[in-house]
């Protein structure tokens, strides 16, 4: 009962004791995963970018600092109303300028225009989603062509915390990920072994093509 309700959590969390345990596990152990994410997808300072699955702001706080030009322009997704709390609180400096700006909902439903977005990161996230092929299509509508997409993602760590019951009933291996991107028209879609400051992580890159 309690590793469902993780797993519920950390998919969708909410503002309560097992949500805030959440937030506090993602702060602490997702930080740089985000801040590599953000690194890897070489944003340029009038890019458009979009973070799927935000979480408490973190992989946002990095990337905003890259958008320099007044045409950049940071856009977050994410479930939770929780996160969205969050978030808008960590960056509230940033949307009150209309730098950054949040939405809540879900991957399969970007409130954004096709062929809008030049850059595209999410982080331990593609797992939670209820429909990978749906999600990724959805991306690939509002990404520009060329567009890229990052994921990162530390394999070691999500493998024990499906063997400790904490990740249930989910396609959290990398290949049904890969083959949706595929499906849905990304090219060029590959897994890379990752490392720093000694730390092995994974990153999953996709182009959309068009």
């Amino acid at each position: 009962m309690l590793a469902r309700k993780l797993t519920q959590q950390l998919g969708h969390p909410t503002q309560s004791l097992v949500g805030w345990l959440v937030k506090q596990f993602l702060e602490r152990h997702n930080r740089v995963l985000e801040e590599r994410a953000v690194r890897l997808c070489e944003i340029q300072p009038d890019s458009t970018v979009l973070e799927v699955g935000f979480g408490p702001g973190l992989g946002l706080q990095e990337a905003v600092q890259y958008l320099t030009d007044p045409k950049g322009k940071l856009l977050g997704l994410d479930y939770s109303e929780y996160m969205h709390k969050l978030a808008r609180e960590r960056l509230q400096d940033h949307i009150a300028s209309g730098k950054v700006q949040l939405f809540q909902g879900r991957v399969e439903s970007i409130p954004l225009p096709a062929c809008s977005v030049d850059k595209v990161y999410h982080c331990n996230c593609y797992y939670f989603w209820p429909d990978l092929l749906a999600g990724s299509a959805e991306l690939h509508r509002v990404m520009k062509p060329g567009a890229l997409m990052v994921t990162t993602l530390k394999l070691a760590s999500i493998r024990e915390a499906v063997s400790r019951g904490v990740i249930q009933d989910k396609k959290w291996q990398p290949e049904p990920y890969m083959e949706a991107l595929i499906a849905a028209g990304f090219t060029d879609v590959r897994l890379e072994e990752k490392q720093h400051k000694g730390r092995d992580f994974q990153a999953i890159f996709a182009t959309a093509a068009k």
